[in-house]
């Protein structure tokens, strides 16, 4: 779930973004569906994101701080959601945009993604599968 959003984030990335939208990508936002906060901050003139906060952090089925279960690497399984790495590295490709890839621990996938910016309060994140399959979803600025 974390990655829904995340994963739209996460998997998922940009498309648009007004030209009146001058605000930083930087921040914390909430996933479309809610279930997950990431936090953007530059890493080098580049975008790097994390995830910070789950709506369900326990896994249901064990008891315990939900970990990234779903990585095709055995040895990523263990790591904890919270403070897991989802965007590394998306670089500048337009006014308020970035791109590059994403990380979705929904399915374990990482995807070509963007994101962009469109207001104070909004960004839109898209991730893409061969750059044809695409999936968007609006994330929205949270303290």
């Amino acid at each position: 779930m974390i990655m829904k959003c995340a994963s739209a984030a996460v998997i998922g990335l940009l498309a648009l973004s007004s030209p009146a939208s001058a605000a930083p990508a930087e921040g914390t936002w909430l996933s479309q569906d809610g279930a997950t906060k990431v936090r953007l901050r530059d890493c080098g003139g580049k975008l790097c994101g994390t995830v910070v906060w789950l709506h369900e952090p326990i896994d249901r089925s064990t008891g315990r701080p939900k970990t990234d279960k779903l990585n095709p690497d055995p040895a990523k399984r263990a790591r904890p959601m919270i403070g897991l790495p989802v965007a590394n590295g998306l670089t500048p490709d337009g006014p308020n945009k970035w791109s590059g890839h994403i990380y979705n621990a929904d399915d374990g996938k990482t995807y070509q993604a963007s994101f962009q910016v469109q207001s104070e309060s909004t960004a839109k994140v898209q991730g893409c599968v061969l750059s044809i399959l695409c999936k968007s979803h609006i994330w929205t600025r949270s303290n």
